[in-house]
């Protein structure tokens, strides 16, 4: 834990999260709904994915680009799927919807599918994974980026975003195994909080557009293309994802993808998918749980190589730092800090 940067309580953050976004025009009740997702995305550690994005969202709604009185709802259903339409809302509420959805068919078919389209950018993955785990269930989420910066492989052109994957696993007395990853080697999340810090991208972040490694974050938006994971592979997992979550449900994927950074005003029709699938199909839920621990402490105790503490398995870490921000607060750093008061100012609601 970093003593000089300042942290906040999680109630005191969702609380102002809460105020701007029903001031920007969300009802009440649905500012509550996504001040908690955004804000649960801190508590994890995805700090590229939580309310660092809340003065964006913030703009897109009063400009327009979000629609802030949506009618989130099922245009298209089977009994095991269903396709969510949201309006044009913002996403952690078209995401909330569809994983309900999700999960309620799960219950009575065993396994589900739902789609969503006419969405905005909903946060970490890991929010919507994980929702159907109190159920005792399988999540799996997977989304079109909310930008296009990876190339197909070889090429100098970006058609593709940073499409993410997560699945969430139950556990018994071990944390759910939680994977939430994108197919490039980095989020352009990540690479927008090395800009607002002002410091360098490792090298293996980003190529220019001659292929040249980019380390220089001010560059990164209009020259950056990022590098996926495992070369060519990486390019095809994300080009699936995008069909999966954009094509397949009539949003947007490839050249259809809007930059929702460009225009404030501008509509993105962002895609995302959702399964949940029940244990209990497969597999008593107890049975399950207590072979899912034994995998977790079966990676846990090979033997390491030099200089390796501990082994993780996915999700543990972002388990233990929800443990130590629940105790010491999320950090706020003050960039993030400055942004957050500009909101309020421009909101003329109460600050952090």
């Amino acid at each position: 834990m970093n003593a000089s940067v300042p942290r906040v309580a999680s109630d005191e953050l969702r609380a102002f999260a809460a105020r701007a976004l029903q001031a920007a025009g969300l009802s009440a009740e649905q500012a509550v709904d996504a001040a908690r997702l955004m804000v649960e995305a801190d508590v994890r550690g995805s700090d590229t994915h939580g309310i660092i994005r809340l003065p964006l969202n913030v703009r897109r709604i009063r400009a327009g680009g979000i629609n802030p009185k949506p009618n989130i709802r099922v245009v298209s259903e089977r009994s095991s799927a269903a396709l969510v339409d949201g309006d044009n809302a913002i996403g952690h509420l078209v995401m909330k919807h569809a994983a309900e959805v999700a999960i309620e068919k799960a219950k009575k078919t065993g396994a589900s599918w739902v789609g969503a389209r006419m969405s905005n950018h909903a946060g970490a993955g890991s929010l919507y994974a994980t929702m159907p785990l109190a159920h005792d269930m399988i999540g799996l989420y997977f989304a079109v980026g909310g930008s296009n910066y990876l190339p197909p492989w070889g090429g100098r052109e970006a058609l593709l975003g940073t499409n993410p994957v997560a699945i969430a696993v139950p556990a018994g007395e071990e944390f759910p195994i939680v994977l939430d990853m994108a197919p490039t080697v980095t989020s352009f999340g990540k690479v927008r909080l090395k800009m607002q810090r002002g410091e360098p991208m490792p090298e293996g972040w980003m190529i220019d557009r001659d292929g040249n490694p980019l380390t220089d974050a001010k560059r990164a938006a209009n020259e950056g293309l990022l590098l996926p994971i495992g070369d060519y592979k990486g390019y095809g997992l994300a080009m699936m994802i995008g069909i999966l979550a954009g094509t397949l449900n009539r949003a947007a994927f490839g050249r259809d993808v809007v930059n929702m950074n460009a225009g404030p005003d501008e509509i993105t029709n962002t895609g995302h998918a959702i399964a949940a699938v029940s244990v209990e199909t497969f597999c008593p839920v107890a049975d399950f749980k207590h072979a899912v621990d034994q995998v977790v402490r079966d990676m846990r105790s090979v033997e390491r190589i030099p200089g390796v503490d501990r082994i993780y398995v996915p999700g543990e870490q972002s388990a233990l730092k929800a443990q130590e921000r629940a105790a010491h607060g999320i950090p706020m750093p003050k960039p993030l800090k400055d942004s957050l008061d500009a909101v309020a100012r421009d909101l003329n609601i109460d600050p952090l």
